[in-house]
């Protein structure tokens, strides 16, 4: 009999290089079995990341199996699934990458315990974030709740080198039975969206890497400035790898580190929008309620409109406002999966200002159609927006999806890549759109487009009296 294998639950960390947990487990010269599990975590995720995920394992899958190892899949609760596989195995050491934000919490301290109870070694081993929340405080010992403090105390802090991809891991004597993606069929719930989201993917850890190489050799000295202009592409695009880990944050800091050495200027803004996503983070380990209740709770008490079937709502989530802005990113979101960060900051006060809308509407929607969700920046940006989140824009600030047109897409040229109505010869990316979209919507690019909704005056006007007359 050999050494007792040690199983590897995979779970956001879909890469062999920069992968702490993966440089413990293979380090041990034991044998490891890495194993995948669909569990009630990620069961509970909205349709685009669901299935995003999903195509991330099987590009993962491919990758060990270029180091001699495989994946191993099972669905089920994660306790449950792994008490199965430590019998199946011998294992009697199970190892993971740590999480923060409360669904993953919780069910990672019921496996530590129950696993613990069995006898079994159960540990999880950082890497999802640079900085570990309880690290991270203030002067008093507290925990950071504005970000400008927070990107000051960290900003300097040394950061581990990324650790090399493994070249081998050692293979069991005998593997466990596993499913495979076909068995769960994760794209049923993308319907024909599944087709056209697919063409803008950028999966795996190799394609992730290239993508920060590219970013960090011809867009980073730009960023600064191009972050905010929808009509360029201006961005490194690594949320929807990061969101899956695809790439580590490590790997992304030090080219960042490497890049402001080197006197490209917008290399310090990109920087700080890594500790943005540390941010997000220390706030969901800190208060946990950021990702499903208002993070400020004299909030609670704010007459937003909760009703999902009010006509607004609905014109608001088909990109049908009226307001070009605001449409273009929703109708971008559909084809692609994801939407730019100027785009999302309008689209969310168009719905939490303008409509008067809950933010958790506008929360949830998000949840459902982007390949990039992140439960913790996701919440964070939402609030921000509403104005009931920490280090919030205030309330008295509304932005005006028409001029915001004018600053971020001078042009035209992202509204004109997005919405069909009304061009006499609409681009192809406008016209996924409707391949996009639900048949039951009945929408066609030979609608007439409508008239605002809510205007962008009005809107803020009436925003403003309920701000005031609440007391904010």
């Amino acid at each position: 009999m050999g050494e007792a294998p040690i199983i590897w639950w995979v779970r956001k960390d879909l890469r062999l290089a920069d992968n702490p947990v993966l440089t413990e487990v293979a380090g041990s010269g034991r044998p490891v079995i890495p194993v995948f599990i669909l569990d009630e975590v990620f069961e509970g995720y909205g349709a685009a990341p669901r299935w995003r995920f999903g195509l991330g394992v099987e590009a993962f899958a491919e990758a060990l199996e270029g180091i001699g190892s495989k994946l191993i899949l099972r669905r089920g609760r994660a306790l449950e699934s792994l008490r199965d596989l430590v019998a199946e195995t011998g294992a009697d050491t199970v190892r993971w990458g740590r999480a923060y934000d409360p669904d993953q919490v919780k069910r990672d301290k019921a496996v530590k315990a129950g696993l613990g109870n069995d006898g079994i070694d159960a540990a999880s081993v950082p890497g999802h974030v640079m900085f570990e929340p309880w690290t991270v405080e203030t002067g008093t010992g507290g925990f950071y709740k504005v970000y400008t403090p927070f990107w000051k105390a960290v900003r300097e802090r040394p950061v581990a080198e990324p650790d090399a991809a493994p070249t081998s891991l050692a293979a069991p004597e005998r593997w466990p039975a596993s499913e495979t993606p076909a068995d769960w069929n994760l794209a049923a719930d993308m319907g024909r969206g599944a087709e056209v989201v697919r063409r803008h993917l950028t999966l795996g850890e190799k394609a992730a890497r290239t993508r920060l190489g590219v970013f960090m050799r011809d867009k980073v000295a730009d960023y600064d400035e191009a972050r905010d202009r929808v009509d360029e592409d201006g961005t490194s695009g690594l949320s929807e790898n990061l969101a899956w880990g695809e790439i580590g944050i490590r790997s992304c800091w030090h080219a960042g580190l490497r890049a402001r050495e080197d006197g490209k200027a917008g290399a310090e803004t990109f920087l700080k929008e890594l500790v943005w996503r540390e941010f997000a983070y220390h706030l969901a380990w800190h208060t946990p309620r950021i990702t499903s209740a208002n993070w400020r709770e004299e909030w609670d008490a704010f007459p937003w409109n909760e009703d999902e079937r009010r006509a607004e709502v609905k014109a608001w989530k088909r990109g049908r406002t009226g307001m070009a802005f605001v449409d273009a990113g929703q109708r971008e979101m559909y084809v692609t999966g994801r939407m730019h960060n100027r785009a999302r900051m309008i689209v969310a006060s168009y719905l939490t200002k303008h409509l008067m809308c809950h933010w958790k509407i506008g929360c949830d929607w998000f949840a459902e159609h982007l390949v990039d969700w992140d439960p913790a920046s996701n919440a964070m940006g939402w609030q921000w927006s509403a104005g009931s989140g920490p280090d919030a824009t205030p309330y008295f600030r509304v932005f005006n999806p028409e001029t915001q047109v004018e600053k971020s897409d001078p042009g035209s040229h992202y509204v004109r890549a997005w919405i069909a109505e009304g061009q006499g010869d609409p681009p192809g990316t406008a016209l996924s759109y409707f391949e996009a979209i639900p048949e039951s919507w009945n929408m066609s690019a030979e609608d007439a487009y409508p008239a605002p909704v809510v205007g962008a005056k009005e809107g803020r006007e009436r925003a403003l009296s309920a701000y005031q007359n609440r007391g904010f």
